[in-house]
């Protein structure tokens, strides 16, 4: 009869610490394949999505859409029409996410109320994107708008930059 060898203290750490390190090792090749092909979901963003209906979106109203990354703008035209912007949330000077602050001041005719102010550099845009203050080099970017019957598609896979507002850039309602 052979005799069974057993395993000593020493050989079990050191088999142990090599089947943690070949883990380690097997981790980050696996994340970084996975890595190399993204997984891009319809209705998220890089994406088009879908923002609402028309009629969640009053005229003078932001609203933030938090799987798009952007706020919703109802404006008025200066034609007397109106209109929806797509605002990206970040700011054009460093990139900082800019919050909409319902209860500040306007830098707009359309309501008393609501101004974007960014944290970092205090850069103020109207509802239109446009910059009233601070650092900022230009107007918020946007992202195209379309209108399917009463439906508010937003292409978050295109970031518009902008010089200056106009009334072309408006999905009109």
């Amino acid at each position: 009869m052979a005799k069974e060898k057993k395993l000593s203290r020493r050989e079990m750490l050191r088999l142990a610490w090599w089947g943690a390190a070949g883990a380690l090792v097997l981790e980050g090749v696996g994340a970084t394949l996975l890595s190399l092909w993204p997984k891009v979901q319809a209705g998220a963003f890089g994406g088009r999505i879908e923002a609402g209906n028309v009629d969640e979106f009053p005229l003078g109203s932001v609203t933030y859409h938090m799987e798009g990354r952007c706020y919703v703008s109802h404006v008025r035209t200066a034609d007397g029409g109106s209109g929806l912007l797509a605002l990206y949330r970040r700011c054009t000077h460093l990139g900082c996410v800019v919050p909409w602050r319902a209860d500040e001041a306007s830098e707009d005719d359309l309501s008393p109320r609501g101004r974007f102010t960014c944290p970092c550099h205090a850069s103020i845009f109207d509802r239109y994107g446009r910059v009233k203050g601070g650092p900022a080099p230009r107007p918020l970017d946007m992202f195209p708008v379309t209108l399917q019957g009463h439906r508010v598609l937003v292409d978050t896979g295109k970031v518009v930059q902008r010089a200056s507002y106009d009334d072309a850039q408006v999905a009109r309602v």
